[in-house]
């Protein structure tokens, strides 16, 4: 996401909040006039005047309230997720231990305690290589849910933070790590539960752990139990050996290896992994999590800032520090020049009427560039054939000034009389600007008025 909003990067909150915003205004534009205003006069960088107009209008429509109770409850909720997962693997723990032969079946035991784990294990690696686009199942995902659902209800603005920091991981690639981390580690808690459970168990009381089958070979279990119990062995936990598999009756020393085992094959097929996906989690979280901002590259984010821009104060571009001015140029002498007053509109917008109405008869001709060099070399050549006594030029006042406008006021300087500036609409600041910019580039002596009779008059 190289285009994120990174000037500077936004705090999660309110990166929450506007992209809440975005996904609210997709169904219409609110009505952000006055947050506009405010968040433009704010001294920030782009960014910073987004999430400036997504707070004041997230203020409004109570997206704040909502995301303050969701930061409240979030830990609420994951403390009471972390007890009832916690309480179903005390449950199973009870089932495997609890029963009231005190025998154990060591392979329906493993399977109880490791087989739901292990299936929603594989889908998370699975999810990360593949091309998955939904963890709606996982722990972090009901995590998130049950804290919108609690925070905001079912009409509340809950769903849509919900919606937009999903939005938001899945534009950081951190969709399955952030969900892995909290469900590997509310899956650790579990696993640390049921071995001090089982532990407990083993320790105070006597039990016979055996296999049973009806269908399947002894072979099966002896590889099965060698296999399973290498990586535990590696940790210094017992493997029983084949006599000890096959035997029909286990003594006191080879009941305590199957016990073992079965406590080694949890540790390292349960609790480990669940242990280490979630460091790795933690890791990636920390590498991606500058990437948790809105995007500019979006159009609703690129038409913001167009009228952010709109609404910055205008400034004179394109200037010309190596233009020289130590002679501001001079009319045409009296003698030199007809009686004709002449009128030109210079790169006024589409929307302007032209000719104006209510010109007087003396104004004569009307002409109109758009400020193409073709048009600009027409205008010199009638300029310098007619050399009239004033020449009128219309500006649009709400334009900047530049160097192509000066370098063309100072070349028609040079074909008539006088040069005087006709300011079309524009406030008393733009007027004010264009008054400015005379004097600067050395042209205080072209008079530049936003009244046609008062232009006339040579605003005296």
């Amino acid at each position: 996401m190289n285009t994120a909003l990174r000037e500077p990067d936004l705090l999660l909150k309110d990166a929450v909040l506007t992209e809440a915003v975005q996904l609210i205004e997709q169904a219409g534009p609110l009505d952000d006039a006055a947050a506009m205003r405010e968040a433009a006069l704010s001294r920030s960088s782009p960014a910073g005047r987004i999430a400036h107009r997504a707070a004041l209008l997230g203020q409004r429509i109570g997206l704040q309230a909502e995301l303050l109770r969701a930061l409240h409850w979030a830990p609420w909720v994951a403390l009471a997720l972390v007890v009832v997962v916690v309480m179903a693997g005390l449950s199973l723990a009870g089932n495997v231990v609890g029963g009231s032969e005190r025998r154990i079946n060591i392979m329906v035991a493993l399977v109880s305690l490791l087989g739901v784990h292990m299936l929603t294990l594989l889908l998370w690696l699975a999810g990360l290589v593949l091309p998955l686009t939904s963890f709606n199942t996982s722990l972090g995902w009901l995590w998130m849910a049950l804290t919108a659902r609690v925070a905001g209800g079912k009409r509340g603005q809950a769903p849509v933070l919900l919606r937009a920091a999903t939005q938001l991981l899945s534009g950081a690639r951190l969709v399955p790590w952030a969900f892995g981390f909290v469900s590997h580690c509310i899956w650790a808690l579990s696993f640390a539960a049921v071995l001090g459970a089982m532990l407990f168990a083993l320790a105070f009381r006597s039990y016979t752990l055996s296999w049973e089958t009806t269908i399947l070979e002894t072979g099966f279990f002896v590889n099965g139990v060698k296999w399973l119990g290498w990586a535990p062995g590696m940790l210094g936990f017992p493997v029983p050996d084949a006599a000890t598999v096959l035997a029909p009756v286990a003594n006191a020393a080879e009941q305590r290896a199957w016990a073992l085992w079965l406590t080694g094959c949890i540790v390292v097929y349960g609790l480990l992994p669940r242990v280490f996906f979630a460091i790795v989690s933690a890791l990636v979280w920390q590498r991606r999590k500058r990437g948790l901002q809105p995007d500019l590259a979006q159009p609703y984010y690129r038409k913001l800032l167009a009228r952010f821009d709109a609404m910055a104060p205008a400034r004179i571009v394109d200037g010309d520090p190596g233009l020289v001015r130590d002679q501001p140029p001079v009319g045409l002498k009296a003698g030199d020049t007809s009686d004709k007053l002449i009128l030109v509109g210079f790169e006024l917008p589409q929307e302007t009427p032209w000719p104006p109405a209510g010109l007087p008869a003396s104004v004569a001709p009307v002409l109109h560039v758009d400020g193409s060099a073709g048009q600009r070399h027409a205008l010199l050549d009638t300029i310098a054939r007619l050399r009239p006594r004033t020449l009128l030029m219309a500006c649009h006042a709400a334009s900047s000034p530049d160097r192509g406008t000066e370098r063309l006021l100072r070349e028609l300087l040079g074909h008539c009389g006088e040069c005087r500036l006709w300011l079309l609409s524009g406030d008393e600041a733009a007027h004010g600007r264009w008054r400015r910019w005379l004097g600067d580039v050395g042209l205080e002596h072209v008079a530049a008025c936003d009244d046609l009779e008062a232009t006339l008059r040579g605003c005296a």
